[in-house]
Order: C-alpha cells, then sequence, then structure tokens
C-alpha cells in the first residue's frame, strides 16, 4: 500500500476506537447494544431512551465488536494487509448496517419523527462511520507498481 493510505488508515482506526465509546443515536451508545439486542432485537414495549440507559456487559456489547473493528483496521495499517482491512471495514460496516436494522425494526415512528433531535450530538456515529467509509475509500486506492532494479532497465 502507499504510504499515506497506511497514515491515514492508522488515523481512520484510532477514530472508529475512540467513536466506539461515543453516543451512536440520541442516547444510545454502542455499549447500550448488546450482541443479544443485535441478534433478537429490542425488548417491545421499551422506548429509546430506555434502551440507552441500559448497559450490557463490556463483552457482550457492541463496543467491544468496535474495539476489534479498530484492531483489525490498525493491523492492516501497520502490516499493509488489504485483505485484513477489507475484512475489518466489513465488519464493521456489517455491525452498523444490523444496528440501523434493528432501531429501525423496534423505532421506526420514533426515529422518523425525531432524527434531527436523535442525530443531534451523536459524535460516535460520525467518528465510527465516517473512519469506515474512509477507510473502505482508502481500501480502493490503487497498489504501488514495483520498480525495477536491475541494470537492463536502466537507460543510458
Amino acid at each position: 500500500m502507499r504510504t499515506f493510505v497506511h497514515l491515514l488508515l492508522f488515523a481512520c482506526a484510532i477514530a472508529i476506537g475512540v467513536g466506539a465509546f461515543g453516543p451512536l443515536v440520541g442516547a444510545v451508545g454502542a455499549r447500550d447494544v448488546g450482541f443479544a439486542d443485535l441478534r433478537n432485537g429490542f425488548a417491545s414495549g421499551s422506548s429509546l431512551e430506555q434502551v440507552g440507559d441500559h448497559s450490557a456487559a463490556f463483552f457482550t456489547s457492541l463496543t467491544i465488536g468496535l474495539l476489534g473493528v479498530a484492531l483489525v483496521v490498525l493491523l492492516a495499517a501497520l502490516f499493509g494487509a488489504r485483505s485484513v482491512g477489507w475484512l475489518g471495514v466489513l465488519v464493521g460496516l456489517a455491525g452498523l448496517g444490523v444496528l440501523a436494522w434493528r432501531l429501525d425494526q423496534r423505532f421506526d415512528d420514533q426515529l422518523r419523527a425525531d432524527y434531527r433531535h436523535l442525530l443531534s450530538g451523536t459524535w460516535g456515529l460520525y467518528l465510527v462511520g465516517g473512519g469506515l467509509v474512509l477507510a473502505l475509500l482508502l481500501l480502493l486506492v490503487p497498489r504501488e507498481r514495483l520498480r525495477s532494479t536491475s541494470p537492463l532497465s536502466r537507460r543510458g
């Protein structure tokens, strides 16, 4: 990979890691969403504020998943492994996609009515989503061409 790709992927990994601790939608952060909530959906009868007040265990929350994605993107930046970078970006986008699907499934009316209020101050979502999208674009940058060092390839 090119040098600027390594540096920007490193910055993306830092942004994803910091954004994992911030609010994603309204008062709901990644620490409030457990993997069981993503798999089964949010409990009926609960409001978005109640989901934000509920805190899952650290190792069963979305925070550990996003931190794992940040670590994988960081490793891709350090070692120049595109396939590892793609794995991290796709898993991160899938995690945010499932969260959006489950929130839309349960809180559709509230999200549509109050989206301006719910998305103001959600710096965690902006950092994680922006870091993942920028990392995706960086992984699309073509590789550097190898320069030949043989004396026959030199001209004149």
